[in-house]
């Protein structure tokens, strides 16, 4: 592996994306800490709660293994931002990135600049990042927007899944204090249970 993350007490640290474009990638401010909390009660994990932000792109990506995405618009990488993608996902590195509505053309468009040779594949309801701790049929619906079912795809590079994108679903909605978005106990569930399952998934070395 190439990430060294043990501070204080966690043996994991995990990151919030920060990029270029003007797209919000500072939406959903009290999701990641909530799902942190969630999976050290949950699987017995020790993520720390204290999440920080991370430029796309810089050499502070390499100090965590899992890094979340999220917004609303628009996401532009350089060549250099690109590179360091590249590196940090053939490295070992994870990036997950959740819709929060509007980004799919962006995600599909830059992520193509990264992996050229890959394509997001859909994954069917038997993956078994759906079938971890908690088991789905497949990607949860969490939020509604234009009537379109939660869909999950992957990018595989080398056989490893290397990011997750999660489409017409936000989970990262459902991770967030229940007054932000009012969701009912159930939908807060659903969606802190599936995001256990990714980071489980990748954790455990798929």
């Amino acid at each position: 592996m190439i990430f060294s993350a043990s501070t204080q007490n966690y043996s994991i640290k995990i990151a919030r994306a920060k990029y270029k474009g003007g797209g919000d990638w500072y939406a959903n401010p009290t999701s990641l800490s909530n799902l942190a909390k969630f999976c050290n009660k949950n699987l017995n994990t020790a993520i720390d709660p204290n999440i920080p932000d991370v430029d796309l792109g810089s050499s502070e990506m390499f100090r965590f293994p899992f890094i979340h995405m999220t917004g609303h618009g628009n996401v532009v990488l350089n060549p250099s931002e690109v590179d360091v993608m590249r590196k940090y996902l053939m490295g070992g590195g994870f990036l997950h990135i959740d819709d929060n509505y509007g980004m799919d053309l962006f995600v599909r468009r830059e992520m193509k600049k990264v992996f050229p040779e890959l394509t997001f594949e859909l994954l069917p309801a038997n993956h078994p990042i759906f079938h971890q701790k908690f088991n789905f049929n497949g990607l949860p619906k969490i939020h509604e927007h234009d009537g379109k079912p939660a869909q999950g795809y992957g990018l595989f590079f080398q056989g490893r899944m290397v990011c997750f994108y999660s489409s017409e679903c936000d989970l990262g909605d459902g991770w967030e204090d229940q007054t932000v978005h009012n969701d009912s106990p159930e939908i807060r569930l659903k969606a802190l249970q599936m995001g256990a399952n990714i980071l489980q998934f990748v954790f455990q070395g798929q």
